[in-house]
């Protein structure tokens, strides 16, 4: 017990053992799908994608496991160098002992708040700082993960929102042409979807839709 207070205490005694070490990845992994939706681009990069099949009007096509596989491997792609900082500024330097766990928290949070800060609404962030009475901070590094992870969130869904709007106008517009030409020529019972379908799929084929939309998510970033 002497020796576990030792190591949180910052003591000489700061030896990751194996099983702490086990302890840490345990709980590393079960907070990952957390960590994934919360503090990454994969909720930008999931709704924004969901709104291109539901404004094509394809159903399920592409299917949930292609749209959720492509978002994970675009998500690894932009914080691939996030992902390399804390892997040299936290997990090699705890594993090789030469910090401790607290110290390796920090470094570790550090490039997520960096990257989460450039992505996060001003008026998010202050909505969360005020409701729990925090200090303004004085830099990236003095913000609360508590304060910093939901407003980040918040930030994303909206700017997904948007960038669906966006992609959902000329789609719209196919759909009001087809509705119109198909009321004038008296065919009020054929579905205007049934039509409008095939120009849609045409036009986004035509235009690249899918490059245009992954580098769109990617300039984004």
């Amino acid at each position: 017990m002497n020796e576990f207070m030792e190591f949180f205490n910052g003591s000489p005694a700061e030896s990751v053992s194996t099983s702490v070490k086990l302890l840490l990845l345990f709980t590393v992994l079960s907070l990952a799908p957390s960590i994934l939706i919360l503090m990454t681009s994969f909720t930008r990069i999931m709704i924004v994608l969901s709104f291109v099949r539901t404004s094509l009007a394809t159903q399920q096509m592409p299917p949930n496991q292609v749209l959720i596989g492509i978002s994970l491997f675009l998500t690894f792609f932009i914080m691939a160098p996030t992902f390399q900082e804390v892997n040299e500024e936290a997990l090699t330097p705890l594993f090789n002992e030469e910090i401790n766990l607290e110290e390796a928290y920090e470094k570790a949070s550090t490039p997520f708040k960096e990257f989460m800060s450039k992505h996060t609404r001003q008026k998010d962030l202050e909505l969360f700082l005020n409701y729990s009475g925090a200090d303004r901070p004085e830099s990236i590094e003095d913000i609360p993960m508590t304060s910093l992870v939901p407003a980040f969130a918040l930030s994303e869904i909206k700017t997904a929102f948007q960038i669906g709007f966006m992609i959902f106008i000329p789609f719209l517009v196919i759909d009001m042409v087809v509705a119109s030409v198909l009321m004038s020529m008296g065919m009020m019972m054929l579905p205007p979807v049934m039509i409008s379908l095939p120009f849609k799929i045409l036009l986004f084929v035509l235009v690249d839709g899918w490059y245009l939309v992954v580098k769109s998510l990617l300039e984004s970033f």
